[in-house]
């Protein structure tokens, strides 16, 4: 008697070691997983300079991810408790880390990346040849037709990071589904919360690396190591800059593969958690027997599959998630993916300054949100359909915030020949040729390349020789350029490379732009919590994730009416 009380115990302890084993894998998957989802959001206008192509194709792009998770995702999570889940997730991990090596290989594969400027990076800077030079031959006139301003894309490499990201979707699949699934069958009910919530923090703790690893990256020249940095003549803040995107990718690409190495050590089955005596293991192992002796029996999508997705869709409480997660992507998880290229471009923050921004003002709030959003659901002991209400007005009150942020803008910057006139007045973006003017006519100025300069009077030019400078000092960014015609100030007139700071009123603009974006990413989070009751208010069997340009959709079943 004593030595089967003692077997019990030894196989207790082992259950829970597994158990335990299972759920810091699992956490650890999903910090992989969601620090490869916010590095690639972080890197899109990266990508985008890279490979010079349009903006709809970089969103294209981006929503490759949920059309590879939309492939699998319903059969996977219907079918996939039949199998061997652990193994199922590494497999998972390990086709994750082949899609962001995927990703990465352009880099490769493609020449250094060359930025237009007037300015020669590698050339003689002592000849002058890109500043006013009323002698010179070569003259390029603006352009007048529209159709001449349309990127063209430098190369079809921006395929591969296609790909990989739809293999990168196909691979994350299994995680989430067969993970939770997994904790819900072999953990104490009373455990299962806190479980998920473990895993839950590595979902935020993914986006923090991600955000940090994205900010250092997007600081690090794209071509470091093959070029002498100290002749660029661009910095993190221009428009042309590229950051060492492909560098990131190799690191997601390595935390995943290592993160798979322990699924593929579990079993695929474990005994309930917390089982008192051997009964109770017996009863335990043979309704697990009964189920997989029922999922036998099954013989075919149309006669079980079919009549589940139709109860599930004649579901009010389903529906009503559905609306939830439709609004709250279509609001919060759209803006924060293009959210960095927007600072960049409205605010005219650098890359890495953008993306470090985001991770201080957003990330905090989504924690605080998570813990905030359970003590009220305990505390109050909010009912399901009461849940599936308030994530729907919480939802709603987001989305409708986030139009507010339409209000947090800057003006344009005063640009001579484009936004302002070379005397200092400002005009429309499109009243003319007013490139070329008195001080730079016989300059023999290129006007189709974008070089800007800041000149000492706080007005930007396209380039030095449009700004009539004659002569330069300095080599790379430090390159100062001097006895410039066009800039009116008193004493010597000189002028610097890059655009001018836009102010204290924009950067006040960005400051309530961030507090508004960290408000929002609060109430997100708040109704997060009543969504993951309504989610998990089925007992959970299978999970879909069906996503596809910003539509998603959570389920667990088996199917229960209310």
């Amino acid at each position: 008697m004593a030595e089967t009380e003692k077997r019990i115990e030894t196989h207790r302890i082992r259950c829970l070691s597994k158990l335990k084993m299972f759920l810091l894998a699992i956490t650890c998957a999903f910090v992989s997983k969601t620090l490869s989802g916010s590095y690639m959001n972080s890197m899109l206008t990266q990508i985008e300079r890279q490979f010079n192509i349009p903006t709809f194709l970089v969103g294209f792009i981006n929503g490759s991810f949920e059309i590879g998770n939309l492939l699998l995702i319903i059969f996977v999570s219907y079918f996939g408790t039949q199998l061997h889940r652990p193994i199922l997730i590494g497999v998972g991990c390990v086709v994750m880390g082949v899609g962001c090596f995927l990703q990465s290989l352009p880099h490769f594969l493609m020449d250094r990346y060359e930025y237009e400027s007037t300015v020669s990076v590698s050339g003689n800077l002592s000849s002058n040849s890109f500043l006013c030079m009323e002698n010179g031959t070569q003259i390029f006139r603006p352009t007048e037709d529209p159709s001449d301003c349309v990127k063209e894309v430098k190369s079809l490499m921006w395929v591969y990071v296609l790909v990989g990201n739809i293999i990168r979707g196909i691979g994350e699949t299994p995680i989430m589904p067969l993970g939770i699934s997994y904790i819900e069958d072999f953990a104490k009910s009373e455990n299962s919360p806190l479980y998920i919530g473990f895993v839950e923090t590595g979902a935020i703790i993914g986006p923090l690396i991600g955000l940090l690893l994205a900010s250092f990256c997007a600081n690090v020249y794209v071509d470091t190591g093959s070029v002498n940095t100290d002749d660029l003549t661009i910095t993190p803040t221009d428009t042309r800059w590229v950051g060492a995107w492909w560098f990131g990718f190799l690191i997601c690409a390595g935390v995943n593969v290592l993160t798979a190495i322990p699924f593929f050590f579990l079993p695929k089955m474990l005994p309930k958690e917390g089982l008192k005596n051997n009964a109770d293991i017996i009863k335990n192992d043979k309704k697990e027997k009964q189920k997989e002796e029922v999922k036998k029996e099954k013989d075919g999508i149309t006669k079980d599959f079919l009549p589940f997705m139709k109860s599930l869709l004649c579901n009010p409480i389903y529906m009503l998630f559905i609306l939830i997660s439709i609004v709250q992507f279509n609001a919060f998880v759209n803006m924060f993916t293009f959210m960095p290229k927007y600072l960049e471009q409205q605010y005219g923050k650098s890359a890495s300054d953008a993306i470090f921004l985001i991770g201080i003002y957003n990330l905090p709030p989504i924690c605080i949100g998570y813990i905030a959003g359970g003590l009220i659901m305990k505390k109050f002991k909010i009912t399901v359909k009461q849940a599936a209400h308030i994530g729907c007005w919480l939802s709603l009150i987001e989305y409708l915030l986030h139009f507010l942020c339409f209000l947090m803008i800057c003006d344009n910057s005063s640009v001579a020949g484009i936004t302002t006139t070379y005397k200092g007045m400002q005009q429309d973006l499109y009243v003319g040729n007013t490139i070329l003017a008195d001080c730079n006519r016989d300059c023999n100025c290129p006007t189709k390349t974008w070089d800007p300069v800041c000149g000492n009077n706080g007005v930007s030019y396209m380039s030095a020789c449009l700004a009539g400078c004659e002569t330069s000092v300095g080599t790379g960014i430090n390159m100062v350029f001097q006895n410039c015609s066009c800039i009116q100030t008193s004493g010597n007139s000189s002028a610097v490379l890059g655009l001018c700071d836009k102010g204290h009123d924009c950067s006040m603009m960005l400051q309530y732009f961030l507090i508004l974006s960290a408000i929002g990413s609060f109430i997100y989070s708040l109704s997060a919590i009543p969504g993951y009751m309504v989610l998990l208010s089925w007992n959970s069997c299978t999970y879909i994730f069906w996503s596809f340009s910003g539509f998603h959709m959570f389920t667990l079943g088996n199917f229960e009416m209310w």
